[in-house]
């Protein structure tokens, strides 16, 4: 007798075929890549010497996390991440407040001005900073000498000046992000809290921090959380404006995996570095998710 197959289980075979290729193409895409990087972490793999390929264990590792160099892009990364993301909350803040109180007719145009940076792609921006901030053609300097300032300051040699290049570049690329999130947000927050508040005498600044930013913590969370990932990952603004200089003073994590991997041809050591960056992003991402675990249990 033929076995008749119930039909939840037929729907179940024609789900998990119909989602096989995505889920076959996501193990390809994302998952083997990684496992092969972390394998070569562990060999001793240049390509300029490709017959002396070996494992080494963990001594690509301890090269890295004894060089002096890796603990100043880790800093470098660090203070890239928490300037940038400063900046992207106060830009994406004002963007968001902009776009939600526009009046119907230049609601469009608003978002439209808003979200013009994130259309651009980054080497673009990058390029385009690379020049306003020239210092002899630039138009920064030229603004600069008019208000009496100097005429031909060279802001990409210094270390100070260029990270603050970098760092301008990267939040104006990234904040209209941010203002699409905390829009969303705002859209949310019930317009009977700012009357009641307004009827109890609290001015706009006492009803944002007591109605707009409460009403926002979660969503600021989630917005950290994808931009401290991205700005660790930073490497378009960096290539394109500064390449790491002066003196690897604005050299990320990824930018040094990089020069390991296709400056140096070292595959052993830049797949050790990459693997560490992950390492990192996933500790703040679980960091970030405990933290938004208990902000859910309130």
């Amino acid at each position: 007798m033929k076995k008749h197959i119930s039909r939840e289980k037929r729907d179940n075979l024609t789900g998990y075929l119909l989602i096989a290729p995505a889920v076959l193409a996501v193990i390809a895409i994302g998952i083997v890549p990684v496992i092969i990087t972390f394998s070569y972490s562990f060999e001793y793999y240049q390509l300029t010497d490709p017959k002396n390929r070996h494992f080494v264990g963990l001594q690509n590792y301890i090269e890295i996390l004894g060089n002096s160099s890796f603990w100043m892009v880790l800093k470098n990364t660090a203070i890239f991440a928490v300037i940038s993301m400063a900046l992207e909350l106060l830009l994406g803040f004002t963007g968001a407040l902009l776009m939600n109180g526009a009046g119907k007719a230049a609601r469009g145009a608003v978002r439209t001005i808003v979200l013009i940076p994130w259309a651009v792609p980054g080497i673009i921006i990058a390029y385009m900073f690379q020049f306003l901030f020239n210092n002899q053609l630039g138009p920064v300097n030229v603004i600069l000498s008019h208000l009496g300032g100097s005429a031909d300051f060279s802001w990409l040699t210094k270390p100070w000046s260029a990270m603050f290049v970098v760092v301008a570049a990267d939040a104006w690329k990234q904040f209209p992000y941010i203002a699409l999130m905390l829009l969303a947000g705002l859209q949310t927050i019930p317009q009977e809290l700012y009357e009641s508040a307004a009827i109890d005498g609290a001015g706009k600044i006492k009803s944002f921090f007591h109605i707009t930013l409460p009403n926002l913590k979660g969503i600021l969370l989630i917005v950290l959380l994808f931009r401290t990932m991205g700005a660790i990952r930073i490497f378009d603004i960096i290539f394109g404006i500064t390449g790491g200089g002066p003196a690897s003073s604005t050299s990320t994590l990824l930018y040094q995996a990089y020069k390991y991997l296709f400056t140096d041809m070292n595959y052993g050591k830049g797949s050790a570095m990459s693997t560490i960056i992950t390492l990192i992003i996933l500790a703040i991402s679980i960091l970030y998710i405990r933290v938004l675990g208990k902000r859910a249990e309130e």
